[in-house]
């Protein structure tokens, strides 16, 4: 934790510092220091909760990163936007297909995941359809703590609440940028929005091009293995036909082709990163449609309706023993079609009931149906002997072909009491129920054993209360929260597992937080702090097939706990001059009598999620001519020592990575240069156990070296 204090100190020392410094000179580089629009932080709204919401005001842990901060930034995935949120990580790959959040020590594998990804209302049932290009993207929402209460299945450790850019009503506008990079990164992306209907119907497409070429090298081919490559797309149309109706249709798509997963031997890795050796080099394709529409009365009573179909379908391929022998490779396809809708009713912003003269009641309560049909068909292909030195000739193992269908209701609603304007205690409460159908095969061919097949079916049920009490006080200026919320991730079948292992139950949580927001010295700082205690049961715990190599099932393990802090600071020092810290540590653990993997794990540490997570920065910009403003900003982060499994047997330890971005921006032209991992950081932010086939008994894949390069654009 010494990094940690470190950073906590500079977080809080550093603002105030350069306030009071600032405040001493009674100036600033640019001008009036009195213009209140200059120097207050922006108000941010989030749309969270299912309306929109001061979220100072709002009494649970979020970060929203604007559309400002992803300009400012210019993060590659919804990973690197993450980054400004205490107590977040990904634990993704190069592939984009597969990247698992965990919050607070929360996660699961993408079939079933502990934290859902909502775009544009829709949640994404299975999260290889959840890291997408960030192409028109209005604001990204990082909530801590299970949402169950409004959200139901797989929220119990929180959610990324992803919005698009509405199209404009009133004018045109638009852009094309295109960055150019090392490792023959390129880009190109344009945007256009404009109205069709003056005040009554626009209409906003984005699209673009990326690719860059593969980190590691294949010593054996000479060739690079990582590679990426998309082309994505987003349209919309927002169609106002009288002052309290809208109605807007959006369509995304996206069509990746990446390299192979690049990954290695672990103590080979930390030898020689980014090489590898084998002989076999796979793809990875995905392509996604994803349709939605959204429709909204507003009054004192509002009304929405959200209906969203995901399809989405993915090809990969790899060389399965991860070395230069030609042993064994798989291939593996996944399609899956998700149908949603929702339909909500609320109290409007001037709708809330008056019970008393000192009391009024706002509320909104819900019903959401989903479908869900999954495929799957996952191939191994074993050389002559591999198997036993008595088959001679190769063999292939569908493991498995699985259909998995799944279909769902819940209803939920939600109270608040406002008493005297200033203090709120809200209650909510969500009811699900959901029947899955598995239809799972396992087979060789030639047929060396047995088939084995599984036809099950389940139902399950679950009720998610939440309580929250608030205060606020100092006209608004700071607010005070309490709430103790339940959660759940359903429970299902596994595609592919041990025999007795295909199904896995429901996991629940309960999450006791509190916590401050509060805005300072005329609006310039604010800072939020939180401190939660989570104890779940029945955890779902991701677990390698020991039969099948680099396949893995969900097992109920036991029980755990997690608690910790967050800490976030934001600052408007001086005009034009920005200042952004947070903080977060978590101790999460197995308790006592659990089991993961046929090991016990009680005492050991919950994988993949840091012991603190930490991040810095500032951004400074000056006008260097009437039409010019130059810009600066440097970004860092840190992240703790984590372990790769649950019976913390390895484990990645702390390490920090440094961020810079410097450029010039007029009316219509800019250009910039950046580079990211600037002093080339060498870490595993990824690595799995894989015995019998690799020396150390895990392969991993390296993190992002050292990437530069330069971004020009035209906006009008």
């Amino acid at each position: 934790m010494r990094h940690a204090a470190l950073i906590v100190t500079f977080m809080l020392a550093a603002p105030f510092a350069l306030y009071a410094q600032q405040s001493s000179t009674g100036s600033t580089a640019q001008g009036n220091q009195n213009d209140p629009t200059l120097l207050r932080l922006p108000t941010v709204m989030i749309t969270v909760e299912k309306q929109p919401e001061d979220a100072q005001k709002s009494p649970l842990s979020v970060t929203a990163v604007t559309k400002q901060a992803l300009e400012n930034a210019v993060p590659q995935s919804v990973s690197d936007a993450s980054v400004l949120a205490p107590n977040v990580w990904f634990n993704e790959f190069t592939a984009r297909k597969l990247s698992n959040p965990r919050f607070r020590g929360i996660g699961s594998s993408p079939n079933n995941p502990g934290i859902t990804t909502y775009i544009d209302g829709v949640p994404q049932l299975n999260a290889n359809s959840s890291s997408l290009e960030l192409a028109g993207i209005e604001q990204i929402e990082f909530v801590r703590g299970p949402q169950s209460a409004l959200y139901g299945r797989n929220s119990l450790g929180g959610l990324v609440n992803i919005t698009s850019v509405r199209p404009s009503l009133s004018n045109w506008t638009g852009s094309l940028v295109a960055p150019f990079g090392n490792f023959g990164a390129a880009e190109a992306s344009g945007a256009v929005s404009g109205p069709l209907i003056s005040n009554k119907a626009g209409v906003g497409v984005v699209f673009g091009y990326s690719a860059r070429d593969g980190f590691t090298r294949n010593d054996i081919t000479g060739h690079d293995l990582d590679s990426r490559s998309a082309f994505f797309t987003k349209s919309q149309l927002l169609f106002t036909p009288g002052p309290n109706w809208e109605a807007r249709a959006l369509v995304t798509t996206e069509r990746a082709r990446d390299g192979d997963y690049a990954l290695n031997d672990l103590t080979a890795l930390r030898a020689r990163p980014f090489h590898a050796a084998r002989n076999f080099e796979g793809s990875t394709d995905r392509d996604i449609v994803a349709p939605t529409f959204q429709l909204h009365r507003l009054g004192k009573v509002d009304v929405t309706s959200i209906t969203g179909i995901v399809s989405w379908k993915t090809d990969d391929s790899t060389d399965l023993d991860y070395t230069a022998l030609p042993l064994v490779t798989r291939t593996n396809h996944e399609e899956d079609v998700q149908f949603t809708q929702e339909v909500r009713v609320a109290s409007g912003k001037d709708g809330a009931i008056p019970l008393s003269g000192a009391v009024s009641l706002s509320w909104q309560t819900g019903i959401f149906l989903f479908r869900q049909n999954y495929d799957q068909d996952a191939v191994n292909s074993y050389s002559p002997f591999l198997l036993s030195p008595l088959l001679g000739f190769p063999v292939t193992q569908h493991t498995p072909t699985a259909a998995l269908d799944d279909n769902g209701v819940g209803g939920y609603g939600r109270v608040t009491f406002t008493i005297r304007k200033n203090f709120d205690a809200t209650f909510g409460v969500r009811g699900d129920h959901e029947k899955k159908e598995a239809a799972l095969n396992t087979f060789f061919i030639p047929a060396i054993a047995p088939a084995a097949a599984v036809n099950a079916e389940d139902t399950f049920n679950d009720v998610s209360p939440q309580f929250t009490v608030a205060y606020r006080a100092m006209e608004d200026r700071a607010m005070v929260y309490a709430t103790a919320s339940r959660g759940f991730k359903a429970g299902g079948f596994n595609p592919a597992a041990l025999p007795g292992s295909e199904a896995y139950g429901q996991e629940h949580n309960w999450n006791y937080e509190g916590g401050l927001k509060s805005i300072a010295a005329a609006g310039r700082l604010g800072l939020n702090a939180n401190v939660f205690y989570m104890q779940w049961d029945d955890l779902q715990v991701n677990t390698p097939n020991p039969f099948v190599p680099g396949q893995f099932f969900i097992v109920n393990a036991g029980g755990a706990t997690s608690k910790g802090v967050e800490l976030e600071l934001n600052a408007k020092l001086f005009e034009g001059c920005d200042f952004f810290s947070g903080l977060g540590y978590t101790d999460a653990k197995f308790d006592s009598g659990s089991v993961s993997g046929g090991v016990p794990v009680g005492g050991k540490r919950i994988a993949n999620m840091p012991k603190y997570t930490a991040d810095f920065g500032g951004q400074y910009s000056v006008a260097v001519s009437s039409k010019a403003t130059a810009y600066g900003r440097a970004e860092f982060v840190f992240r703790g020592a984590y372990h790769y499994d649950d019976a913390n047997t390895q484990e990645q330890e702390a390490y920090s990575i440094s961020n810079f971005r410097a450029g010039v921006r007029g009316r219509y032209l800019f250009g910039e240069a950046w580079v990211r991992n600037a002093f080339d950081t060498r870490y595993i932010p990824t690595a799995f156990a894989f015995a019998g086939l690799a020396p150390s008994g895990f392969i991993g894949e390296m993190g992002a070296p050292r990437t530069y390069g330069v971004r020009a654009g035209v906006t009008f």
